[in-house]
């Protein structure tokens, strides 16, 4: 999740005090007596009828293969469309996708409509009543949710890109171009209900004005369609009668408003369109430019010109440095129009080149990708690129109903939206490595999402490895956030550590520099920067000498928010961690001792005498029974105070962010006391032993305290494994799907990042992966089989016997692996390498299956289950 800023930065979160109320209530509400996630389920299943059959992955693209369960609108969205992995329209297979479409890490280029709801629009676009005000090229793949179908709470802070928003008229009064609305708030137009199309490659929406949208994208390229009624005068829902003469206008602009400067300049014989600006990133320092170039086709040019604010000029044709007059550009709502004639057979197009290095770039991106305007094969294309980039896993979905296929596919779906591959757009250095951008942020991706791709895309995993690596090399560091080529604000510790980890582990080495790597990651561990608010770790020397972050740290010599003491801590334990692991596969006995021997800094912070018990208004003393949490702690050694609670949904959750003077961040000292994947062993001993862990995670999760909607909340999902508890964990995850991550609009407890998409995605498949370990803790697949490609081309199949499509049946009572007997409740990358057959037998009660000692996952403080 995006963090939360009060002052000073450009991100901003709105708080939704109903929806909060309404999850407080339901959180509260016993589990067994009231169910809604398993009724939501068995009406669904009564309701919707199951399909039979296993899914075609073939890569047709036609309404019966896998696409037609991939619905781009699960939880509100932002659409558009765009390329996965910035596939070349002329390459063998064509990527492309939409934001509410957009098509996996996708190229620059993401078209959809942008509205008019401020507070909402990090990514362009939201599905409520809200007005369209244009359509813009360039998107952050962050999705929204709207919860209880009353808002949407997004990426928060300021949108993200948004660049070059046009908009058509299909006429002007009078047939005048002057009579026509300009700037976005004036030219806001009213949806009509029911015709927005979202898929892979393609969204589409009809407005209020007689205008029909159409878009699609190449890597680098927008392509829209503009359909107009065939007829010579149109009636406009106002009431008013213009003649058939579309303008179309494209406005010098970004979702945040952060344009500097800039310029543009229109052809008055082709009507092409060229132009910049300097913008704002989002979430962090620094600006960039960006470029485009627009052409069009299917109507004859009339008239052309730019336009100021409210006023347009058909003998201006160019402004700003860039323009052929060298005009100064004007502040405020600038860009350029043409006036059209009547297009032939009522539709005409607009392609605009994208690019952040030059104009001539643009043009040439547009000239090269889609050359001949070709709108159904630049659709056609993308669908066979979003068919082969899914079919790499299979299932089958006999006794699934569609519901909860197209959870699972769109999860996957939206997974595969970000980060961007931006290779040759970069204009910060020159490199033969691949470039990345919008990490945003590694914090939310590390968890679930980069390890997804490791096993359903590891050739792009490794260029993403490797572009980190050649980030460190260039800007010093490796970043923990990063968008429009700034350095993103650091949100906990140096998380980029887990991912290079990670990928060490699990054989990514394809052309990645690993002695650069570890050179990268101790640059984290042990050098401080000047200023720590958007790389590297801060309050190194203090964790160095009191093996702990403390909140009255006095660091003189660097600077960075003093905040998030506790969250920070416990996430550099683990990152020093992950740190010991690569030293030991590098063969560095020292460093991996030194390493190991800091991963053990969490238990500095935690408090054994901390009560969770709190006064709550006219309520009394609240809480429960349960004592000893992670706590703020003072140089001089002392314990100091954070409710228990605070940041969770059920005691003020919009308290911990990024600038805010709390010691947890985006979560509660709840949270974050589970927070030791590395010795989750020591931690269970810490917390009073297994049943004591095991009533403390289960009232973790059926109080209301835990929140879906961020990703710090997934392993705590998982981790009754660790007390031999397996079970519980299946337990839960048939709670939360379908009861919140689903196929309706509000299907997404949070907003996505990707991340929420791997953690379906995962759920479904049935293992979840300890992020920076070679462990993936095991339950269920939420189908009979699921099968994925392996790089040695054996398949990595995990078979459910005794399958139960009504999941009364969601416990595994005995597992085979290769026709072995199989006991332990998790299994290594080897499996998903190499390939094999896993076979697990289902009941509908819990067994001995996976509770034993030696079947439970390692942890450092007992090797004992190492592989």
């Amino acid at each position: 999740m995006a963090p939360f800023l009060t002052s000073g930065f450009p991100r901003r979160r709105r708080v939704l005090v109903t929806a909060t109320l309404a999850f407080f209530i339901w959180a509260l509400l016993p589990i067994e007596s009231f169910n809604p996630p398993r009724r939501l389920l068995n009406s669904v299943m009564a309701a919707g009828g199951l399909e039979i059959g296993a899914t075609t992955l073939t890569g047709n693209g036609s309404v019966g293969g896998i696409l037609r369960y991939v619905d781009p609108l699960i939880g509100t969205v932002n659409g558009g469309a765009t390329l996965p992995y910035g596939k070349d329209l002329k390459s063998t297979v064509l990527l492309i996708q939409a934001t509410g479409i957009l098509t996996g890490f996708s190229g620059m280029a993401k078209a959809v409509a942008d509205v008019d709801n401020w507070g909402e629009i990090a990514a362009g676009f939201v599905s409520d009543s809200s007005k369209v005000t244009g359509f813009s090229h360039l998107h952050d793949s962050d999705y929204y949710y709207t919860w209880v179908l009353i808002w949407n709470l997004g990426t928060g802070g300021s949108p993200s890109l948004g660049n070059f928003p046009l908009f058509v008229h299909a006429g002007c009064p009078d047939g005048s171009y002057l009579e026509c609305n300009y700037p976005g708030a004036a030219r806001a137009t009213e949806r009509i209900e029911n015709t927005t199309v979202a898929r892979p490659g393609y969204f589409s929406i009809a407005l209020n004005n007689s205008v029909g949208y159409e878009m699609t994208a190449a890597t680098h390229t927008t392509l829209f369609r503009f359909n107009i009624p065939d007829q010579e005068d149109i009636l406009l829902p106002t009431g008013i009668v213009v003649p058939n003469s579309p303008v179309l206008l494209l406005e010098l602009t970004d979702l945040g408003w952060t344009r500097r400067g800039g310029d543009i300049q229109v052809d008055p014989e082709t009507g092409r369109m060229t132009g910049s600006g300097k913008f704002s990133p989002s979430f962090g320092r620094g600006q960039y430019s960006a470029y485009f170039c627009a052409d069009f086709k299917g109507a004859g040019v009339r008239k052309t010109g730019t336009f100021v604010n409210t006023k347009a000029n058909e003998t201006v044709k160019g402004m700003g440095r860039g323009s052929s007059t060298g005009s100064t550009m004007p502040a405020g709502s600038v860009g350029g129009f043409v006036q059209f004639d009547r297009p032939l057979g009522s539709q005409f197009l607009a392609r605009v080149g994208l690019s952040f290095m030059s104009v001539a770039q643009a043009c040439q991106n547009g000239e090269r990708e889609i050359p001949d305007f070709d709108f159904d094969s630049v659709v056609l294309a993308s669908e066979q690129a979003w068919c082969e980039k899914l079919s790499v896993i299979q299932v089958d979905k006999v006794g699934v109903n569609n519901d909860l296929l197209t959870t699972f596919w769109s999860g996957l779906y939206r997974a595969l939206l970000s980060p961007q591959d931006y290779t040759g757009e970069n204009p910060l250095w020159n490199s033969s490595e691949p470039y990345f951008d919008s990490f945003y942020c590694i914090w939310d991706s590390f968890r679930a999402q980069h390890t997804l791709l490791t096993l359903v895309d590891p050739k792009e995993q490794t260029r993403m490895v490797r572009a980190l690596i050649d980030i460190y090399k260039h800007e010093g560091k490796l970043p923990d956030c990063r968008m429009s080529f700034a350095k993103g604000y650091t949100q906990g510790g140096s998380n980029g550590d887990v991912v290079l980890a990670d990928a060490f582990l699990k054989k990514l080495h394809d052309g990645i520099d690993w002695d650069l790597g570890y050179e990268a990651v101790i640059s984290d561990a042990e050098v401080e920067p000047d200023d720590w608010t958007s790389e590297g770790r801060g309050n190194l020397e203090a964790w160095k000498a009191y093996g702990f972050i403390p909140n009255d740290d006095d660091d003189k010599n660097h600077t960075g928010p003093q905040t998030r003491t506790v969250s920070r801590t416990v996430e550099y334990a683990y990152e020093d961690f992950t740190i010991a692991l690569m030293a030991r596969g590098l063969g560095k006995k020292d460093d991996e001792r030194k390493y190991l021997e800091r991963s053990k800094n969490w238990e500095n912070v935690f408090d054994p005498d901390a009560e969770d018990q709190y006064t709550d208004g006219g309520r009394g003393v609240v809480g429960s029974e349960f004592k000893g949490f992670m706590q703020p702690r003072s140089r001089n050694g002392a314990f100091q105070y954070q409710n228990m609670r605070l940041c969770s949904p059920v005691y003020e959750m919009h308290k911990c962010y990024f600038d805010t003077v709390y010691d947890t961040y985006e979560g509660s000292p709840w949270l974050y006391t589970f927070y030791v994947p590395q010795d989750m062993a020591s931690l269970i001993v810490t917390l009073g032993g297994k049943e004591a862990f095991i009533n403390r995670l289960s009232y973790f999760h059926s109080s209301g305290i835990i929140y879906m909607g961020n990703e710090q909340s997934f392993l705590p999902t998982y981790q009754f494994h660790y007390g031999g508890r397996p079970g519980l964990s299946s337990y839960w995850l048939h709670q939360y799907i379908p009861g919140q991550f689903n196929s309706s609009i509000n299907g997404i407890p949070g907003n996505d990042d990707c991340a929420m998409g791997a953690f379906t995605t995962f759920a479904f498949m049935g293992f979840f992966p300890v992020a920076g370990q070679d462990v993936y803790l095991l339950t269920p697949p939420l189908f009979r089989e699921v099968r994925l490609q392996t790089p040695s081309g054996k398949p990595a199949t995990i078979r459910n016997i005794g399958f139960d499509p009504s999941y009364e049946a969601i416990y595994i009572q005995e597992a085979r692996l290769n026709g072995k007997p199989y006991t332990k409740n998790w299994i290594t990358h080897d499996f998903f390498y190499h390939g094999g057959l896993l076979e697990l037998t289902l009941g509908p009660q819990e067994s001995e299956w996976g509770t034993r000692d030696e079947d439970l996952p390692p942890s450092s403080s007992t090797q004992a289950n190492a592989p």
